[in-house]
Parts: structure tokens; sequence; C-alpha cells
């Protein structure tokens, strides 16, 4: 699947002990397709060279509706965002978006929304948050963002198009996921390439046919458009709004397209907005791991009495699962599934810390029930066998919003990344999904938000998902970007963690009063 993004799930299929290499014809010789696992690919890398045209279906995804008589988006401007209360202290609503933008008459999908009302005066308007993904849905991070000093403010949350409640994104059932992970995600030949080449085809083939062309229309660009139309319906001048991770995307999105629209914009774990791979998140992740282990060597905790034997059992771990998968209550701890477990605690920052040092020594022993719940957990299973509707929005929104050079680059790639990255560059493998997504990728935008009012980025050191160095960049490449450096552990800065950053949040977001460009907390 595509690569780990936002710290809630990952869709990851790992290719580990082998590459492919690529051999470069001849002048004037036409390379002609290859097959893997009875799927046509290139053998050269081009632009979406991979992505199959297929028939379209004849499905109305959940949340299809008529779109509001008027001319343009006036119809869709004219509703009333009807909060109704839905929890103690929630209000939700729904609305109506044009499916396509360039066509709003044509077809409308259904958004759904949860507010948390201010408590205190005088009210500032609407705070739109986002938990990132991308897939998240964002009506529960409403109810469960930090508002203590934010009171002023309605909290609102949303899921965006293709997510939760908001015409979600639906691909085959849970069996058939299922068969998806128990896949060796790890080949090493090209049979068991061939094997996950045709996995990752049909996963996304069934996406189409369950959800046509609903996936033409979930990219990141038509997201912000629905934020920009649910600022106008909340009735604020200018946008407020708090993205975490992949709603960092979200967030320089807005800046570049609706700059005069910004208010106050906070970014917190900044994802890559620029054009460079040069930092990729497995770094990010091979960061938190080699600070976990310098821990738990500081704190005996079994694994190994230096850094390098602690990360040696990890990755021994993961070898050993390779050959011989333990067994687990009717199912099976794979190497690609120990992978995404031990990725899903590093999320937590050191307070999960001693559940690695845990799970993987009771891996060790042969028990692997706790690092399958953490995979779970990362993969949006839940303990019925059901994926959320997270589970295949990450890959319909990440591939749409990718470019891709096609199977044989996604190979290259992976070689690359290992020498980045040589424990998850490794493990995480070649990200075949976007490659074989059954639809184009939406336009690039290079993002600058020239004109916008400045936006605070948040960037933590330790951060396992989104390399530090990314809100670095983002700050820079943003025009009114200004840094805020968290040094610590986990993913995501604002909320818990640290006094200071909630502090420099807080008062941007009431006063208006910003740090210096790359102040540091703690």
């Amino acid at each position: 699947m595509p690569r780990l993004l936002a710290g809630s799930l990952a869709l990851v299929l790992a290719v580990t002990g082998c590459t492919f290499p690529v051999i470069t014809p001849a002048p004037g010789v036409t390379e002609e397709p290859v097959e893997v696992g009875g799927v046509e690919v290139s053998s050269q890398p081009g632009p979406a060279v991979d992505r199959p045209t297929l028939p379209e279906p004849n499905v109305n995804p959940e949340g299809f509706a008529a779109a509001p008589a008027g001319d343009g988006l006036s119809g869709y401007l004219s509703q009333d965002l009807a909060w109704a209360g839905c929890s103690a202290d929630l209000e939700c609503a729904e609305i109506l978006v044009p499916l396509d933008y360039a066509d709003p008459a044509a077809q409308a999908i259904t958004l759904s929304l949860a507010r948390r009302p201010a408590t205190a005066q005088p009210r500032l308007g609407t705070l739109f948050v986002n938990p990132g993904g991308p897939g998240a849905a964002g009506t529960g991070l409403a109810a469960a963002f930090a508002r203590e000093g934010l009171e002023q403010y309605d909290i609102v949350g949303w899921d965006p198009r293709g997510t939760g409640n908001s015409t979600p994104v639906r691909c085959y059932g849970a069996a058939s996921t299922d068969e998806l992970e128990a896949l060796d995600m790890s080949p090493d030949d090209s049979a068991e390439r061939a094997a996950l080449v045709k996995g990752t085809y049909d996963f996304a083939r069934s996406c189409w046919e369950n959800s046509g062309r609903l996936l033409e229309h979930i990219s990141t660009i038509e997201t912000v458009r629905d934020l920009d139309l649910m600022r106008q319906l909340a009735g604020d001048q200018k946008l407020n709004y708090f993205g975490y991770s992949y709603g960092t995307e979200i967030g320089a999105t807005y800046a570049e397209l609706f700059p005069f629209n910004t208010g106050r914009l906070v970014l917190d774990a900044a994802v890559n907005i620029t054009d460079s791979d040069e930092v990729i998140q497995a770094m990010g992740f091979d960061l938190a791991l080699g600070n976990f282990a310098t821990w738990c060597v500081e704190n005996s905790c079994g694994l190994g009495g230096t850094a390098d034997e602690v990360l040696a059992s990890i990755t021994g771990l993961f070898d050993d699962l390779d050959a011989a998968p333990l067994d687990v209550k009717g199912r099976r701890l794979t190497q690609s599934l120990a992978v995404e477990g031990v990725a899903q605690l590093l999320y937590g920052g050191k307070e999960a810390w001693p559940a690695i040092a845990a799970y993987v020594g009771w891996a060790r022993q042969g028990s692997g029930e706790a690092l399958l719940w953490a995979a779970d957990q990362l993969n949006a299973r839940d303990e019925r066998g059901d994926y959320s509707a997270m589970f295949y929005a990450f890959p319909a929104i990440s591939c749409l919003d990718t470019a891709d050079e096609g199977v044989v680059d996604a190979d290259l790639t992976w070689s690359e990344d290992q020498s980045k990255a040589p424990i998850f560059g490794r493990y995480f493998g070649p990200q075949y999904t976007c490659a074989l997504w059954p639809v184009r990728p939406a336009p690039d935008l290079d993002l600058r938000g020239a004109g916008a009012e400045p936006i605070l980025v948040i960037g933590g050191t330790g951060d396992n998902a989104t390399p530090y160095q990314q809100a670095v960049t983002m700050a820079d490449q943003l025009e009114s970007g200004v840094l805020l450096t968290y040094q610590g552990e986990g993913h995501g800065s604002y909320g818990s963690k640290s006094d200071c950053v909630n502090s420099v949040v807080i008062a941007y977001l009431v006063n208006a009063t910003l740090p210096t460009d790359g102040f540091t907390c703690t």
C-alpha cells in the first residue's frame, strides 16, 4: 500500500531481501510490457505508466445525493448548518458539496461535521481541526482536541470526502482485506513478488468497482475547496485552522488556493510539500527506533546490551517471522504485520517505549498476540475483524494526490530508500499501490501561500512519521511560515506533550502572537 503518513494507518506492502533492476534498452529499441502475476506492467518507468483504465462501474456510493438547485455554487452556499446534539457536548450536522467542482450541478456528495460550541466570550469564530491520515475521520477530533485556553472558539471537525461518514470509499470486504494483509509482503523471489503485485492490483480494482467515480474526486485540492465552503457556511470571514500531519498538507494547500481567506493556521507534524525526496518518512522511523534502542539499553529492557544489539534483536525478529510466522488465535503474525506493529507503537513516543520492549520480547519468546494487536491498530482493524473506512480511504486519497512512475520505478525507489533508512527503508519496501491505482493523479501544486497571514509550522525532532526536516522545509517554502521546534519524541506536538508548545499555539490562535522563527520548546 502507499507510504505511511499521518499516524493513524499503514497500508504498506513491504519487500525485502531482493531488488529488481531495470535494464536500459539500446537507443531506438522499444521495450514491451511484461506480465507480473497476471498483471501487465511496463518494463520502463514513466508517468502513471501502469495505472489501469477500467470500465466505469454502475455504482452510486453511500452519500451521493441530488445537487441543490441554483447556479454554480449558489445552492450549496445557501445551505444551513443545522447543528443538532449528538453527544453530551457535541453537535453534528451534514452538508452537501459538489462531487466535481467543475460541474457542481451534476452530482452532490454528503459531508459529516461535528462541533464543540464555544463556552467563553468574546467568541472568536470557528477553529476547524483535522487529524491527518489521509483518511482519518475528523469528527472525532472535535471532541478530543485539546481546547483548554481555546474556549472562545467553536471547535469543528469534519470527515473529509471519502472518509468516515462523508461519502466513504468502499473496496472489498474484511475477509478479502485479511487475505491482502496475509500476503508475503517481503518477497524473496519473483513468484512472491508476482503474488504481491497481483494482490495489490486486485485491491485497487475492488476499490474502483465499489466506489467508481468517487475515486476521481477525493483529492486534497477538492477537500480544501470543501473547507472553504464550510468556512462560508459557518459565517467566518477568515479560516482559522489546526491540522496534524497530513492535515498540514490540507492547511498548506488552503493557503495556496485561498491565501486571502486565511486567518490563523497551525500546522503540526508537517509533511513533505517539496518536490524533493531527500528526506523520506522511513528516516523518521529509523531515527525513532534508534532513540528507543538507546533508551532500551539505559533501562535494561532485555533486548540487548548495546543499541546495535537492540536493533539486531528487532530486525532479527522480523527476519525470523519471514520464514516462520507465529500463530495467534487462528491468525498469523507475519514479518510485515510485526513491522507495522512496531511502527504503530513508535507513534506514541517515549510513553510507548516500554510497550515496544515488552511486545517485541514476547514475540521473540513465541507469543505474537500483543504485536499483532498493535498492527491492527495501525491498520484500523477492530476486534470483530472489520476494517474502518480509513483503511480504504488512505490509499484512495494518497494515490490521487501522488504522481508515480510505475511498478519498476517503485522497485528502484525502494532500493534508494534502503540507503537512506536501512531498517524501515528496507521493511516498508516498494510502494506498488499508487503505481497500480485505477485513477490518474490530480494536478500537482507548488505550495507557497503567497499573500497568506502568518502560518505557524510545528516540527518534533523525534517525530517518527513526519521527520523534523519536513517542518523546516515547509516553514521555509511557505512565504509566511514561522517554525516552532519541539525537542521530543512521537508524532505531533500540541496537546499533552509540552506546556511550552501549548502556550505558543494558544497565544497565536487567541491573540495572534507569534514566536520568533525557529523558537524551540521542550
